[in-house]
């Protein structure tokens, strides 16, 4: 497999970031995932946190080097972090138990499939048009109810999620079809706070004119940038897809047609739990990147 890869977060207005992301990789497999923790409920950044981490946990074990059931192992991992988030609020004693969104995806075999719950998305982007986008678990999204029948249900505000990571009801969410990657497709994850503050046509303008280096930071400043003092958390991650043939190393380059059997590397790393590490900028991905593959320098190595 051969892609670009870029991700960025900051966190806008608020005085914390609640959102967390990564990507992980084998030599035949690739996932992405974002996860945007719910305020209104305690320690939103938590239940990011334990979301990413138990479904990259659950990668690094079936992912040898792919895996068997991508479907099976999208619900198995929306699941399995919806349960380590309640069992973490239960441990600790929380009448309140943190929430998340999530949408993650996974890319193998030339495929890519996602899934997704709440009102992060994903964007997949092909000859300067929207080839796919999900659908917010929101009534804005999900029912065709005019604001003014809403308001007289007593539900006034449209963009209001009805299902979630962590909530006490079952999560509701939909695992795509796999669907064929062509050259120079463009896949971006995103929270609210990037896609609430630009318009569908300037993310599909941005992820097709530019490489996901440079159009990934570019939405992220020009959310800010719209949003003002009152941005919420702004948070993107972006894949380039390339074919064997046209492939050109570049920042954020990744190929994974040397790496051995039994390596896995990531970029989900527990030490986002630390309050001092707010954004993720264009530093601390490259140092990710950077100790990523060291990390599968030595082990080649080792194999040889």
């Amino acid at each position: 497999m051969r892609f670009s890869v870029f991700q960025v977060s900051r966190k806008g207005g608020r005085a914390n970031n609640e959102d967390r992301m990564g990507y992980c990789y084998t030599r035949d497999s690739a996932m992405l995932v974002l996860a945007d923790g719910m305020g209104g409920h305690p320690q939103g950044e938590v239940a990011a946190q334990l979301a990413l981490q138990t479904i990259a946990g659950l990668f690094q074990k079936l992912a040898q080097p792919k895996l068997l059931d991508v479907a099976s192992f999208l619900s198995d991992a929306v699941m399995a972090a919806h349960r380590q988030i309640l069992q973490y609020a239960t441990s600790k004693g929380m009448l309140d138990s943190p929430r998340t969104t999530i949408v993650l995806a996974v890319v193998q075999a030339g495929n890519v499939s996602w899934t997704h719950c709440g009102d992060s998305r994903l964007y997949w982007v092909r000859d300067n048009a929207l080839l796919k986008r999900t659908r917010d678990h929101s009534f804005a999204e999900q029912t065709s109810i005019s604001a003014t029948d809403l308001k007289k249900l007593g539900r006034p505000n449209r963009n209001v999620l009805f299902t979630c990571l962590g909530s006490p009801i079952k999560p509701v969410f939909s695992v795509s079809s796999p669907m064929s990657l062509q050259q120079g497709d463009k896949l971006m994850l995103c929270s609210d706070g990037l896609w609430s503050s630009l318009s569908e046509d300037e993310i599909i303008f941005e992820l097709s004119q530019n490489a996901v280096d440079c159009a990934v930071p570019d939405l992220v400043e020009k959310a800010l940038r719209k949003a003002g003092d009152a941005s919420d958390n702004v948070t993107c991650m972006g894949l380039s897809w390339e074919t064997p043939d046209a492939f050109e190393p570049s920042r954020g380059g990744v190929s994974t047609d040397t790496i051995s059997d039994g390596v896995f590397a990531s970029t989900v790393q527990a030490a986002w739990l630390d309050a001092t590490l707010d954004d993720l900028d264009d530093a601390a991905i490259e140092r990710s990147i950077a100790e990523i593959n060291e990390v599968i320098r030595r082990t080649s190595e080792k194999k040889t």
